[in-house]
Order: C-alpha cells, then structure tokens, then sequence
C-alpha cells in the first residue's frame, strides 16, 4: 500500500487511513505494508509539521498495490506547482494500482491524471465544481462520505477518508475485522449512500458500547455455540437484565435476536457455499432444525433457502 503526499497534506486525510490499515496488519499480519512516497523526501504537512523519510515516487507499481492519493490544504489543486505537476504526471505513465482511494482533494490529482474519466466519484464539498470541470466526462456526486466504481473509491476527505479505509477492510478482511477496528479507533462503522443494504454483519454495530460488542463479536466468531441468556450475559460481565437494556439502548435488537440475525446470515453463506443439505446447515448455524431455520429465515429474506443454493458455485461454473 503506497500513500503519495505533496506538501501543505491534510494530516487527518492521511492519519486516518494510515492508522486503520496499520491496525488491520497487526490483526492479520501480511496485509498491508504501508510506504508513503512523495516527490520530495521531505515536505510540510497543513499544521506545520515536517514530514520526512519519504519514498521517491516509484517507477511503477507492484502487482496488488493499493495507491492513496491524499488531499492538501486550500482552496484547489494548483497543477502549476512544481511537486503536484511532477506528481500528476507520475499518475500518467506510472501509475497503475489495483485499487486507487482518493481522499478529498486527491480526486482532483486523479482526475487531472486521467483516472476518473468515466467514472462516478465524489470529493470534498468544497472542491465539487472544481472535480466537474477538471473533468466534464465523470460523474460527480454530491453529499456522499465516498463512492465506489469498480477499481476506484472517492472519498469527501478528512474523516471520511477514515470511512474509506474501514470499508475497503471489511471488502477484504471482512466485516468483523472492520468493526473490531473501528471501536479501537473509536469510531462508527458506516457505509456509502450507492450501497444496496447494510452488511448483516454490520447490522446493530453502529455504537461504542464495548460490552455490547465484545456479546457481538463472540457471536459473529461462533454462531453456533448454545447462546442462552445467562451465556450472553457472562460475556458481557453484567446481569440478563441490564444486557437486554443496553442491547435496546445501544443496538436497537435484543441479544437473542441478535444471535439469530448472526446465525441467519452464516446460514445463509452455507447455502451459497457448499452443498450440505438444509438440516446439516441448521445444525452448523446453530439452530435446532431445518424447520426452525425457515422460521428464523423468513425474518430477513423473502425468498426462500432454496433459491439461494449453490448459487455463486453455480455461477462460477457458468
């Protein structure tokens, strides 16, 4: 992972995305290896901060390098200057990452670059009209912490670069490892406005209360354990009753309802990923039968568990 800086750099837009990956590779080493690279080894930040040790601009980009392109203080883009015009051009002829994540004004570097060229994209409020006319062929969204488009991800910057990050951790490493991140980091876990629906993993998730997490990441690591009441609440260190009441007040569900939501969702992954039958998927996910399962499924879907079988190897052997 290469963070490319110029001078006068936001440090919150490069802060947060760097401190949520280093997480992410303390969780699951090998992840991420975080370089930061600038046309200069040394330049200063916003705040006044000097930053040194940085990397020259690399000839090209290793297979699988994720490029973060970080916004810088004031009111535009000055392609004039020296640093952003050797930077620019760099994003021409030598860059070509696997994911590009541009946090608020470095939209801007991308679409003068080329990158954005038929594509949808957001950036900072304050610099919306001038993405649009650097460049006319993408499609500039407005209020949006950040926007995906296939390889691409845009971002309004400063915090929501943080949002960014998280998200592109729970795309790769899954959504558990993005919430354990996200309360370390003290932070709500969210998800852009252009997305279909909430992650059921990251249903009820959006708080801070660490007993309440630490209930639901014992779930989430094994659905299919015998949660009872007094279980739940042993993990939580409090009494049923007081677990029921901050469940209400913090995850708007009960704890129960939460395990079955948990259960559902791994359910529902069996299904998609192997070809056990519907009572041995009940028993793995913890329910008691196939009969309870439907019961249980027919809170969250629709469609019944028949229509989901075997559907993505199905569609890889397609």
């Amino acid at each position: 992972m290469i963070f490319a800086l110029l001078p006068n750099v936001v440090l919150l837009d490069l802060a947060g995305p760097a401190d949520a990956f280093r997480n992410a590779e303390s969780r699951v080493p090998g992840s991420y290896r975080l370089r930061f690279v600038a046309p200069a080894a040394c330049l200063p930040a916003a705040v006044g901060l000097s930053l040194s040790g940085l990397e020259p601009l690399p000839a090209r980009l290793s297979p699988g390098t994720i490029l973060v392109l970080t916004g810088i203080s004031g009111p535009g883009i000055d392609p004039r200057e020296p640093a952003t015009r050797r930077l620019i051009d760099w994003l021409r002829s030598s860059a070509n990452p696997a994911l590009l994540l541009c946090v608020c004004a470095g939209s801007l570097l991308a679409a003068r670059a080329g990158l954005l060229a038929g594509r949808e994209c957001t950036t900072h409020h304050a610099h919306i009209d001038e993405l649009r006319r650097v460049e006319p062929r993408a499609r500039v969204l407005d209020n949006r912490i950040f926007v995906e488009d296939g390889t691409v991800f845009t971002s309004a910057g400063v915090t929501a670069g943080l949002d960014l990050a998280l998200h592109v951790i729970g795309e790769q490493l899954g959504p558990r490892i993005a919430a354990e991140i996200a309360r370390d980091l003290v932070v709500y876990l969210r998800r852009a406005g252009t997305d279909p629906a909430l992650s059921p993993w990251l249903m009820h998730r959006n708080h801070l209360h660490p007993a309440v997490h630490r209930v639901q990441d014992a779930v989430a690591r094994d659905p299919a354990a015998s949660w009872s009441a007094p279980q739940l609440s042993a993990v939580a260190c409090t009494s049923t009753r007081n677990l029921a009441r901050l469940f209400a007040e913090h995850a708007r569900c009960s704890p129960l309802d939460y395990v079955q939501l948990i259960r559902f969702v791994f359910a529902k992954q069996l299904l998609t990923q192997s070809r056990l039958d519907l009572e041995r998927v009940a028993a793995c996910a913890g329910f008691r039968s196939a009969q309870h399962l439907r019961r249980v499924w027919s809170r969250w879907e629709a469609r019944p568990p028949s229509a989901f079988r075997g559907r993505e190897s199905h569609a890889a052997q397609a």
